[in-house]
């Protein structure tokens, strides 16, 4: 069995990732278990976790998030995840080290609600439904209860590893809802473009609590696919030039450079920021959509007949 320990610090060193573009990541000795971050180069965006460069305070925000984060990392040591009995969601008694609970299985099952939604949302706003969106905000902030009930019950002790790890997801769930308030106010004035850009970053910050949370249904070790693709042609990959035909909202896509190279999805914002970035939702694997930030860049627009994304297949309750 595979440690579950260096995919939990890769994953965190891509959100700082995200957050400062430019960055080193090493770790620390083996007798203090502890991970160092060093911060070279730090570019402010607004969808970004808050780094911004010449302030203090956030700098020291981020910092203390870093080290509370990396510090209960630096504790665990646990298993890959065998599927449960319904295929969804990884053991957690064997994932998180905590007694089979009932009430934890139970509570996974109801965030996994709010992955169908999420899908039923997208569907809706890009089809530009806006007598349905307006109506998600209040759907959605009835799991209120459920992730803070979740995130207290599966990592309840005082030990610095559940510590971390509450305090991780606690963040994720506070910009998930304050990117669904931004989806409202965007709906409210009929902002396609800036409904995009909150909806993106709702489902980028939920796809992070589900991987804290130990929600994902498999973990994957694979640092890049890049080396899958060492000696093969680039025709190979058959895609727009995103230099001459960038890919825009709605757009299916294949990431052409990076660790997903080869992955396919579909174009769920641009940022307008200058960052020259955009979001991917890569299409469905095991149950789960990944959500990536990439440079326009290395998403190429797919050609040929394409299958629609599979939200657009989702039957609406009413009809």
């Amino acid at each position: 069995m595979r440690s579950f320990r260096p995919f939990l610090i890769r994953w965190i060193s891509t959100i700082l990732a995200l957050s400062c573009p430019t960055y080193a990541f090493h770790h620390g000795s083996v007798a203090s278990g502890i991970s160092t971050f060093h911060t070279t180069t730090c570019e402010m965006q607004p969808q970004s976790l808050g780094c911004s460069d010449g302030s203090e305070r956030q700098a020291s925000r981020r910092d203390f998030f870093a080290k509370v984060v990396l510090a209960g990392v630096a504790g665990l040591s646990v298993q890959a995840a065998p599927a449960s009995a319904d295929g969804r969601f990884p053991d957690l008694a064997t994932v998180m080290g905590i007694p089979t609970k009932r009430k934890i299985v139970g509570l996974a099952q109801k965030i996994q609600k709010i992955t169908v939604a999420m899908d039923e949302l997208q569907r809706d706003l890009m089809q530009e439904r806006w007598d349905l969106v307006e109506t998600y905000p209040e759907q959605l902030r009835s799991f209120v209860p459920v992730l803070t009930t979740y995130t207290d019950s599966a990592y309840p002790s005082d030990e610095p590893t559940d510590k971390g790890l509450r305090v991780a997801l606690r963040y994720e769930v506070g910009r998930f809802f304050a990117s669904l308030e931004r989806l409202r106010q965007a709906t409210s004035r009929k902002a396609l473009d800036q409904a995009y850009v909150a909806y993106s970053d709702m489902a980028l910050h939920f796809d992070r609590y589900l991987r804290v949370g130990g929600l994902y249904s498999y973990y994957d070790d694979s640092i890049s696919n890049e080396k899958y693709f060492a000696g093969i042609s680039e025709d190979a990959l058959v895609y727009s030039d995103p230099r001459k035909d960038p890919a825009e909202v709605r757009d299916l896509v294949i990431l052409t450079k990076g660790p997903d190279k080869g992955k396919t999805g579909i174009v769920i914002a641009v940022y307008p920021d200058g960052s020259k970035n955009c979001v991917v939702k890569l299409d469905r694997f095991k149950g789960m959509r990944e959500i990536r930030v990439v440079p326009v860049a290395w998403a190429g627009k797919r050609l040929g007949e394409q299958d629609p994304d599979d939200v657009f297949l989702i039957p609406r309750k009413s009809e």
